[in-house]
């Protein structure tokens, strides 16, 4: 499936009152994020930093979960995954060819 397809089937599971707006997925990308970052940790501290094929699963979902926040954003700011995808591509490839993948700031 591709990421509007995907968009679309996400916000047919978005439940949360429309005065939250940008605010709900906003504050929910961030949960989740913590969620990805706290099972790596645990892999870290628990198994040795071994990625097993379950740990890769567990956090894969947690990822699906992160993504799922940015289909329901993207939707709330009026953009499609894609457009988000292809607006993404064009400012790390200015950022490629003005040698500025390195650094620091938004507008570099």
């Amino acid at each position: 499936m591709n990421l509007n397809e995907y968009q679309q089937k996400a916000l047919e599971t978005a439940i949360y009152s429309k005065q939250y707006n940008i605010i709900y997925p906003a504050l929910g990308m961030c949960g989740e994020a913590g969620e990805v970052a706290d099972k790596v940790k645990k892999v870290i501290r628990d198994n040795d930093q071994e990625f097993t094929q379950e740990k890769k699963t567990e956090i894969a979902k947690e990822i699906g979960d992160v993504l799922w926040y940015c289909a329901t954003l993207a939707n709330d700011l009026g953009f499609s995954l894609e457009q988000i995808a292809e607006m993404n591509y064009e400012k790390l490839k200015s950022r490629q060819q003005r040698g500025k993948l390195n650094g620091s700031g938004d507008n570099r």
